[in-house]
C-alpha cells in the first residue's frame, strides 16, 4: 500500500510499505476512505518529536471502512464505516474508567520508555513517534486498530466523510479545551484564543456553542483571522497590534475570563524588544518555545482559566509560572479525551448545530501529494488551512 512515512527531520515521503495485517483478536483493519494533516504532524516534520524513526508511518485524523475483524471483535462488523480516535485506549484500565481515555495505562507497549520522562505512561497514540507506541498511522491506504470495540464509532448514513472525519482528533480537541472553560450561557463568559490553525477554529466555535458571550480569537494569519470571523470571533493580528494592550482595551480593562492556548510547541511572535531577543535566543537553544503560553498567562484576568490544548514534547523555555501563581489562574490541559466526546459531537453534527469540514482548503486523491502538501501546510502557503486525502480516490 502507499503510505507517507517520516524520513529525517523536513522530510516526507510517500512510499509503498507493507499492508497492515491483524495482530490481536482485538484488532481490525480498515480501508482508509478519508485522512487529513494535523498541525501535531508539523511538530514531527519539524523534528521536535524524539524517537521518530525513519519509515515511521504518519498520520492520526483518519476513518474508513472495516474489511477485516479480530476473533474477539463484538461491536464492529466488515463494512461499517467508523471514525477512529488518535488515542489508543483499552477501556479497562482505572483511567479509562474515570473517563480519562488519553491517560490508558494499557496501550503503549513503549510505556516503560515513556514512564523515563513523563513519570508514568499514558495511552499509545497513532503515528505519533514509538515513545507513544510506535503505532503506524492512518496516511495511508490501511490501518491497523488495536482496541477496536473501544475507540472508533460508527458513522450513522447521510452524513459524508468531511463532516465527521475531524471527531478523530480536532473537534474534540477545540471542544474539550472550551469545555475547560467553564462556560455556561448564564456565566456570560469572554474567551480568548490563541491560535486559529484547525484546533483554534474548532475551540472558537465549541466556545459559542457552549454558550460564551465572546470569543477574541488571536493570530496574524490573514485567512486564519477571517475564518475566525466568520464563526463570530472578534480578532487581533499581532503582526500590528500589542496583544495584552489590545485585550484591555476591548474588554475595558478587565481581561477575558479563561484563555485557550491552541498554539503550542512552535509558537513564534513576541510583542517587545526584550521578548524578540529573548524569543531569538529561545530558538537557538530549545526545541519548544513557549511564546504563546505566557502571552495567553499574561492576557488572563486574575482568578481565571487557562485550556491549553497545544502540543508540547518535553522541557520548555522559560515559562512565567510566578504570574500564573500570583494571578490565581487554573491551568488544565491534557492530551483530548476523545472517546468521551464521540457520540455528543457526533450528535451536534446531525443536528446541523456545526459541520467540521469548513475548516479544509486542500484535498487531494493522492498520497503521493502529501510532501507537497505537507510543505504548503507548514508554510502557510495558498490559503492553506487543512488538508485532507482520500487514498483511494
Amino acid at each position: 500500500m502507499k503510505a507517507l512515512t517520516w524520513q529525517k527531520k523536513g522530510k516526507i515521503t510517500c512510499e509503498s510499505v507493507p499492508d497492515p495485517v491483524i495482530l490481536d483478536g482485538g484488532d481490525v483493519i480498515i480501508k482508509v476512505s478519508a485522512c487529513a494533516i494535523c498541525g501535531s504532524d508539523l511538530h514531527l516534520m519539524d523534528g521536535m518529536m524524539p524517537t521518530m524513526r525513519c519509515g515511521d508511518i504518519l498520520g492520526h485524523e483518519t476513518m474508513g471502512e472495516v474489511v477485516e475483524v479480530g476473533k474477539d471483535i463484538t461491536r464492529l462488523s466488515v463494512g461499517e464505516r467508523i471514525v477512529v480516535p488518535f488515542t489508543i485506549s483499552c477501556g479497562a484500565c482505572r483511567q479509562c474508567r474515570w473517563g480519562n481515555w488519553s491517560c490508558c495505562e494499557r496501550t503503549n507497549p513503549n510505556g516503560r520508555q515513556q514512564a523515563e520522562t513523563f513519570g508514568y505512561p499514558l495511552s499509545g497514540l497513532f503515528g505519533y513517534s514509538h515513545v507513544t507506541g510506535g503505532f503506524a498511522g492512518g496516511q495511508a491506504e490501511y490501518l491497523r486498530v488495536p482496541y477496536a470495540d473501544v475507540g472508533p464509532i460508527v458513522v450513522p448514513e447521510g452524513l459524508e466523510d468531511e463532516q465527521v472525519l475531524f471527531l478523530s482528533d480536532i473537534f474534540p480537541t477545540g471542544y474539550q479545551a472550551a469545555e475547560n472553560c467553564d462556560i455556561t450561557p448564564e456565566s456570560e463568559k469572554t474567551i480568548a484564543v490563541w491560535g486559529c490553525g484547525p484546533v483554534g477554529q474548532m475551540a472558537i466555535r465549541s466556545c459559542f456553542l457552549l454558550g460564551a458571550k465572546r470569543v477574541i480569537a488571536i493570530d496574524e494569519v490573514p485567512e486564519r483571522l477571517a475564518m475566525a470571523r466568520a464563526g463570530g470571533a472578534e480578532t487581533i493580528d499581532f503582526s500590528h497590534q500589542n496583544i495584552q494592550e489590545t485585550l484591555v482595551d476591548m474588554t475595558e480593562g478587565l481581561g477575558p475570563d479563561a484563555v485557550i492556548e491552541a498554539v503550542g510547541m512552535e509558537a513564534h511572535g513576541a510583542d517587545t524588544m526584550m521578548q524578540k531577543v529573548g524569543s531569538a535566543l529561545l530558538s537557538a537553544t530549545t526545541l519548544e518555545r513557549p511564546f504563546a503560553l505566557n502571552q495567553a498567562i499574561l492576557g488572563c484576568r486574575p482568578g481565571g482559566i487557562l485550556s491549553m490544548p497545544g502540543v508540547y514534547a518535553g522541557a520548555l523555555g522559560p515559562v512565567m509560572v510566578g504570574i500564573l501563581m500570583n494571578k490565581g489562574l487554573t491551568l488544565r490541559t491534557g492530551q483530548t479525551n476523545v472517546q468521551k466526546y464521540l457520540k455528543p459531537l457526533l450528535e451536534r453534527i446531525r443536528n446541523g448545530e456545526i459541520d467540521p469540514s469548513f475548516v479544509i482548503s486542500h484535498r487531494s486523491a493522492n498520497l503521493e501529494d502529501g510532501p507537497a502538501l505537507y510543505e504548503k501546510f507548514r508554510d502557510k502557503k495558498d490559503n492553506c488551512t487543512k488538508v485532507v486525502f482520500r487514498p483511494h480516490g
